[in-house]
């Protein structure tokens, strides 16, 4: 079984990315099922998105930043920010963070 947490650091500003709306869908059978949603702290984290062990399997991360922007009146190119990925092995531990401007997100395998 395998874990996954998350943070969102708002690189324009050069701070957390706090009360961002995060959730997790798992595809099963052509059609892709939720299977946990969150927000990030003030902190920007999400530690409790999986406090369960999740099996592997193809999943997507879904991070509603035009939200998150349009709270401090910045308009934003991307609404959302969705990470696609397959998780293979059992036991492992995924962190997935995002780095995020109005204009521009990315993301990395964290530790």
């Amino acid at each position: 079984m395998s874990t996954i947490t998350t943070h969102i650091l708002d690189t324009a500003l050069g701070k957390p990315a706090s009360n961002v709306t995060i959730t997790l869908e798992q595809l099963i059978n052509d059609g892709w099922q939720q299977t946990a949603t969150g927000k990030t702290d003030n902190d920007g984290r999400l530690k409790t998105l999986t406090p369960e062990p999740i099996v592997p399997g193809h999943y997507r991360l879904t991070a509603e930043i035009g939200e998150y922007f349009a709270q401090s009146n910045r308009p934003s190119l991307y609404l959302t920010a969705q990470i696609d990925f397959v998780i293979t092995h059992t036991g492992e531990h995924f962190h997935l963070p995002y780095l995020i401007t109005p204009n521009s997100w990315s993301t990395y395998r964290g530790s």
